[in-house]
């Protein structure tokens, strides 16, 4: 033990004489610097692709959007195209040997039978007939987004062949060709319907959290209304309200609205709850102070802070709006033909007669069940990564 200093001596100085570092201390690994001076929006980029199944989702669903615009040149068939004879025609395989030796990808012809007994048309395959099928050729005519008119096709059955993929309905029209062209209307009706609800729910939800009051009272209760009803009921009565003399475009943007109208009730919620706890932040009160007005303090002070997690929902909202245009295009309330959506193709499948026969007709709902997962997926990994630091 040291002896204690005199009374009155200098206390001795421990100081160090090398130069000063001030990293020395809180020295980083080239990842943590990296981590540490990367933007918000890359550690959620980040926080998303440690997410697989989102970021499977995510290329999946960019990939089919990307389909829907160019899904005259993907079809093989046109929209309408009848082949009287081959109808309710099941699926042909794609070979690529014919007797030991490659051919490339084609199919065999077929001809069609009737069964006397049960009154239904046999198809069986002529393997003497190789129809090998075409890429990047000349099919059916069709008008690119109804303005310009061509006929080049991806692919295309042989010249004077078939190929029917997926089999045919009941008018012989390929079944491949109307999913491809039914999502476009399925996907999108979801789209514009998460638009409407996001728009509701955000002026509807934050002049409810941001004023409070009489006005939050009253969008409460309405919420509560709205949230107590069945939704497929009350979507069936108000798609039934629609006259039946509508043209198809107008019926497809009254189903449109219907849809975001019913679904806005819970983001309204989510943003009511949001502004309720932000509103009594101080840039909030310096905003008020300089005069600002309430549209402008919600729209760029207060909603931008929480978009992600607006986003997120609104991702996880889209599956319930294509179900439900689904279920009311199924049950006949819904979109009418001539617009093919994925619920009035599922319309040919109604009964259990038809699809013991021709189970090919409910492939359309395999589309509808990959967007739907992939959309929750997506849904998921964008919530974990609105809040990258978790």
């Amino acid at each position: 033990m040291s002896p204690l200093p005199a009374p009155g001596a200098p206390l001795p100085h421990y100081v160090s004489t090398a130069p000063f570092d001030p990293l020395a201390t809180e020295s980083m690994t080239s990842a943590q610097s990296r981590i540490h001076l990367a933007s918000q929006k890359q550690l959620m980029w980040w926080k998303f692709k440690q997410h697989k199944l989102a970021l499977i989702s995510g290329i999946f669903l960019a990939a089919v959007y990307l389909m829907i615009v160019i899904v005259e040149f993907l079809a093989p068939y046109g929209l309408h195209t009848r082949n009287v004879d081959f109808i309710h025609a099941p699926p042909q395989r794609v070979h690529f040997f014919d007797k030991g030796s490659f051919v490339g990808p084609f199919v065999y012809g077929r001809s069609m039978t009737l069964d006397i007994d049960t009154l239904h048309r046999v198809y069986t395959d002529k393997t003497n007939d190789v129809q090998p099928i075409r890429f990047f050729c000349r099919g059916d005519a069709y008008k690119f987004w109804g303005v310009a008119a061509s006929n080049y096709h991806l692919v295309c059955p042989a010249i004077g062949g078939q190929m029917f993929l997926l089999g045919t309905d009941r008018l012989g029209r390929d079944v491949l060709s109307r999913i491809l062209y039914g999502a476009r209307i399925s996907l999108t009706i979801g789209l514009i319907g998460i638009s409407i609800s996001f728009v509701l729910g955000i002026v509807i939800g934050g002049l409810a959290g941001y004023r409070g009051g009489v006005f939050d009272l009253i969008v409460q209760r309405l919420i509560e209304v709205l949230q107590s009803l069945p939704s497929l009921p009350l979507w069936m009565a108000l798609a039934a309200i629609m006259p039946v003399t509508w043209s198809p475009i107008v019926i497809y943007f009254g189903i449109t609205v219907i849809l975001g109208i019913i679904d806005w009730t819970g983001l309204a919620r989510a943003v009511r709850s949001k502004l309720l706890a932000l509103r009594e932040e101080d840039y909030v009160q310096a905003a008020q102070l300089m005069g600002a007005s309430t549209p402008r303090i919600i729209g760029r002070h207060l909603v931008p802070g929480f978009m992600s997690h607006l986003i997120a929902s609104a991702t996880i909202s889209i599956p319930g709006m294509i179900l439900g245009e689904t279920a009311l295009s199924f049950l006949g309330l819904g979109l009418r033909p001539p617009i093919t959506s994925w619920g009035i193709l599922l319309t040919e499948a109604k009964s259990v007669s038809v699809i013991a026969f021709y189970p090919w007709l409910l492939y359309p709902i395999i589309p509808v069940v990959l967007v739907i997962l992939a959309f929750n997926f997506l849904g998921d990994g964008l919530r974990d990564a609105a809040d990258p630091y978790k």
